[in-house]
């Protein structure tokens, strides 16, 4: 993580956690469990505004992430950058956040986000915010708004986690944000929730063959940072702990295991990411909804290797509505990276846009997913369903 003076590492975190008067990896109750909050802050409320007699979730479950506010600073007037231009800087299968919205796609590279974390942006003329949390390894992007027409909020880092997620700020109320289920959980804003848009980490040269009309988030931030190397090396490996996760994982997988995390008409399912991968296409039904999964490689691990480009391939992942107008298709593999509809023999990419057959130029309706460590999406889902097949 950030400072502003340089790279603070996790055994620096983990000191800061004891001295909180914690343990680096909590002992507490399992998240969700039942117990009596003492609701106590252990993270300094100096400097802030925040109305802290308002809150949703036990105060003494926020703790403190080693730098301050927006000591990890937050992207407020994103400069972006034609596809051509970054190809000089971005290898084929780096991981970017695409993200689309009114027809305009954006690229938002993971070797920016894993130093800032939030982008505050306007993409087909939407408030966005898109954020990225390298100790979960979710990648989601919001409205600014609450509501259409409503106030646009800005959005930094506290400089806290909870269950090791980001906890976000906005500069108008000073409300606190889970950044995993984008509700506010302290302040003003208690209890209302962010809506999410579709986002997907796809590998830079998937985006580009996806989108040729979209950008890039451009290297130009106004902040001097070493763009491309990995501050959380080696955090990813599946033998791991979460770092400053303070609760007990769900034991159903191992922690630092990826799931595909999905939320539907209060359903919350997840599917191991190993499982999906060797199947390649997921048929599910969540809520009144029929959902199909897609795998393929293609993007690299933001948090693996030193540097981001010569990180392992953790793949490509498409969450996607299988109905097209009044037509339910079932999907199949057609190749490494391609998928056949059985209705029409159409070939599909995992960004679901329909390549070759009759379904040429078809896009099926994107679901918002995230590509998560199980262990907090189960601490902001408790009541998951684990997809077993």
């Amino acid at each position: 993580m950030m400072t502003r003076h340089g790279t603070l590492s996790r055994r620096r975190l983990a000191r800061l956690a004891l001295a909180a008067g914690g343990s680096a990896w909590g002992l507490r109750a399992q998240p969700g469990a039942t117990s009596a909050c003492q609701n106590v802050l252990r993270v300094s409320t100096a400097g802030w505004r925040t109305d802290f007699s308002r809150h949703s979730v036990c105060l003494e479950e926020i703790w403190p992430g080693g730098p301050g506010r927006d000591g990890i600073p937050p992207i407020d007037r994103p400069i972006t950058t034609p596809l051509g231009d970054a190809t000089t800087w971005l290898e084929p299968l780096e991981p970017v956040i695409a993200v689309e919205r009114n027809g305009q796609a954006r690229a938002y590279p993971l070797q920016i986000l894993v130093w800032h974390e939030i982008v505050n942006d306007v993409l087909g003329g939407e408030p966005t915010l898109v954020t990225f949390c390298p100790l979960c390894n979710t990648a989601i992007a919001f409205d600014r708004r609450l509501e259409p027409g409503g106030p646009v909020y800005d959005f930094g880092t506290t400089g806290n986690l909870r269950f090791s997620d980001l906890v976000m700020w906005d500069r108008q109320t000073e409300s606190w944000w889970q950044q995993l289920t984008g509700e506010a959980i302290v302040g003003e804003l208690t209890g209302k929730r962010l809506t999410p848009y579709p986002a997907q980490i796809l590998g830079w040269q998937a985006f580009a063959s996806a989108y040729p009309s979209g950008d890039v988030l451009s290297r130009d931030t106004g902040f001097d940072r070493p763009y491309g190397v990995n501050p959380y090396a080696g955090y990813d490996d599946i033998n791991s702990s979460p770092f400053l996760f303070e609760g007990q994982p769900d034991g159903r997988l191992r922690p630092m295991e990826r799931v595909v995390g999905v939320s539907l008409a209060e359903e919350a399912v997840a599917y191991p990411l190993g499982d999906v991968a060797a199947a390649r296409v997921i048929h599910d039904t969540i809520g009144e909804v029929p959902v199909i999964v897609l795998v393929a490689p293609g993007a690299l691990s933001a948090t693996d290797a030193a540097t981001i480009a010569e990180s392992r391939d953790a793949g490509q992942v498409g969450v996607f509505d299988r109905r097209l107008d009044t037509v339910l298709l079932t999907f199949e593999v057609a190749s490494e990276d391609r998928f056949r509809d059985q209705q029409t023999g159409s070939l599909w990419d995992v960004t679901g846009q329909g390549l070759a057959g009759p379904l040429t130029g078809h896009h099926l309706r994107p679901l918002s997913h995230v590509v998560a460590f199980w262990f907090a999406w189960a601490a902001g889902f408790p009541q998951t369903r684990l997809w077993s097949g």
